[in-house]
């Protein structure tokens, strides 16, 4: 199949990450013609500057009004060339041999979706790696994002997501939900007839540029998001996405169970943590972030669970659709 990729890159208020994105793709070993279609959403600073300094990259650069990185995304789409768009983060680094693997890949097998995994870069700080840990380990909640071949079928995430011409124009693209806007796209891309897979070695590095406080909204957001999902996509719906709510719950409950003289189940939970120390202390050779591992997966795990918890109260106690629920998780188009 004649593949012809374009990236795109919605930007909002970041140069300093489309600088070091775009430094990344000038060192990619693939050879052939592709474009980089980079999309400033509204932002009050410019990444102009950065992108002119790269005169050696195929590089289309659009401004428009603030309507959020779904929306823009599906503009790039709209303007680019390609009849492949690789979907990014402006916060992700590639490795140089992405674009030969993702290629490489689909001419094997190819899909009109794929998604690849995250990474830790060597020079990202203590916190982005324990983040990094939690957002992609096997043993939290990471393990379904981009740790597996499969479960059930994979779903990819739009930070590193990539998706046929044909299927963007047949599905219309992402929606105005956000976050959740990219499993909502991949379902729709499963009904219109279409298949996706998990490109293991396709992996970026992604910097996630964020604090325990960001974290925790950003991760409640998602658990706010899935239920929104359930409701619109029923199908979908899965026992699973109630573990962070269910943890959460039972650790209080093994907390008022040792009180009473009953240890047990509390014990449980102390080997869980001991399993997560130990497998973020074997990948990252680091006991600080060894333990900030811990700390970030109970974050990832309360707020997603409280989200998720809120969410799904709301939504069934109430008749009002969930843009008038949670008008902040949807952009205005």
């Amino acid at each position: 199949m004649n593949l012809m990729f374009s990236f795109i890159v919605p930007v909002y208020n970041r140069p300093n990450e489309i600088r070091e994105l775009l430094q990344s793709l000038e060192q990619q070993t693939y050879n052939k013609p592709y474009e980089i279609v980079i999309v400033e959403d509204g932002s009050t600073i410019s990444s102009e500057k950065e992108v002119s300094l790269f005169h050696n990259l195929p590089i289309s650069y659009y401004k428009k009004e603030n309507s959020g990185p779904g929306d823009s995304r599906n503009y790039g789409m709209r303007k680019a060339k390609g009849n492949y768009f690789i979907v990014l983060d402006s916060d992700c680094i590639l490795p140089p041999h992405y674009l030969e693997t993702a290629e490489t890949s689909l001419q094997n097998n190819y899909v009109d979706c794929y998604g690849g995994p995250d990474a830790a870069h060597e020079s990202f700080s203590t916190v982005q790696k324990a983040i990094n840990y939690a957002m992609t380990s096997f043993f939290t909640t990471g393990g379904i994002r981009g740790g597996k071949k499969a479960v059930d079928k994979f779903q990819p995430r739009s930070f590193n997501m990539g998706i046929s011409k044909v299927a963007f124009e047949k599905t219309g693209g992402y929606g105005n939900i956000h976050p959740g806007e990219d499993p909502d796209l991949t379902i729709r891309i499963w009904n219109n007839g279409f298949t996706t897979k998990l490109i293991p070695e396709a992996y970026v590095y992604h910097k996630r540029r964020i604090d325990w406080n960001k974290f925790y909204i950003q991760v409640n957001k998602f658990g706010m998001v899935r239920p929104i999902l359930n409701k619109w996509h029923p199908e979908t719906a899965k026992i699973t996405y109630w573990f962070p709510a269910l943890f959460c719950f039972g650790f209080l409950m093994s907390l008022l169970a040792s009180f009473l003289g009953l240890p047990w189940f509390l014990y449980c939970y102390s080997l869980y943590f001991a399993v997560l120390f130990v497998d973020s202390l074997l990948k990252n050779n680091s006991i600080v972030i060894a333990f900030l591992s811990l700390v970030a997966v109970v974050i990832q795990f309360v707020g997603y669970g409280y989200g998720f918890l809120k969410s799904t109260l709301t939504l069934n106690s109430s008749k009002k659709s969930a843009q008038e629920l949670f008008p902040k998780l949807f952009f205005k188009l």
